[in-house]
């Protein structure tokens, strides 16, 4: 089927001024986020109250949209940066990465860990289940907006693409639509990054577990859903692969996650004696 076109702005408000399906998409993500929170720490009787979610749905907030912004730059258009600093501050012209976002909440929860006086990893093991929908709509938003097209299928099923959105990958593509079919990445990793981690993570999350482990899986059920949804997904085009001819930017940079994750899964079996 053809790839359903939908109009990324959802209201007009005045002039420039609109509200955008990809921007709705990170409002109700951080508005998960507290929701979900909230509920569990009710449901598990957790020592979080309302206002502490509150605060810790804005650091995080914080942290996502200028880590996301920052690491787009850096990790995947360096070479314009340096060119043109202030290419950073073109937030108008979009890009976000999910690497550099996790870096800045990282950071932020490493800053509010300190104002809580909690450690570290007890903020993270609360906050790891209660992201991955957000992550999810983040991709529902990438897939209004005709974003990160994907390899052409090699099983008969998938989408065809616009050719004004695919002629940097497929110059020769002319008319309205392209003739090959492409995987529909963007709900791939929806699925893989939204949905199934949730559950994973929610209900590995449900039992108390040493301090610490919450936060491993996150990374290494992220890192290796990314690695995987990365093969049915287009390489920037301005990048290409950027390893052995075969794997992206994202690959490489999720691989660091899943070692990461390895490591303190490690720690938190032989040293993570608090519970959370």
């Amino acid at each position: 089927m053809n790839y359903p076109q939908i109009d990324p702005v959802l209201i007009n408000i005045a002039g420039p001024l609109a509200l955008r399906w990809y921007s709705l998409m990170y409002i109700l993500g951080f508005a998960c986020v507290a929701w979900l929170g909230i509920r569990r720490s009710r449901t598990l009787h957790l020592d979080w109250e309302r206002d502490y979610i509150l605060d810790l749905v804005f650091y995080g907030a914080m942290g996502a949209i200028l880590g996301g912004r920052i690491g787009y730059v850096l990790f995947y258009n360096f070479e314009v940066f340096l060119a043109q600093p202030l290419y950073l501050l073109k937030v108008w012209e979009g890009g976000m990465s999910f690497h550099g976002g996790l870096l800045g909440v990282l950071l932020a929860m490493f800053f509010y860990s300190k104002k809580l006086k909690r450690s570290f990893w007890s903020v993270t093991d609360f906050l790891a289940p209660l992201c991955p929908i957000g992550l999810g709509l983040g991709r529902l938003g990438n897939f209004i907006n005709v974003e990160l097209p994907g390899r052409v299928s090699e099983f008969g099923f998938g989408l065809r693409y616009p050719c004004e959105k695919v002629v940097s990958i497929n110059p020769v593509c002319i008319g309205q639509w392209e003739g090959a079919l492409r995987y529909p990445s963007p709900l791939i990793q929806a699925f893989f990054e939204g949905v199934l981690l949730f559950v994973i993570l929610w209900f590995f999350s449900a039992k108390k577990r040493s301090l610490g482990m919450v936060s491993a899986i996150f990374l290494i059920c992220y890192g290796s859903f990314r690695v995987l949804t990365e093969f049915f997904r287009t390489p920037d085009s301005h990048l290409g692969f950027v390893l052995f001819d075969s794997l992206t930017m994202g690959q490489i940079l999720s691989a660091p996650l899943i070692i990461a994750g390895m490591i303190l899964w490690i720690w938190s079996k032989t040293n993570g004696e608090e519970k959370v």
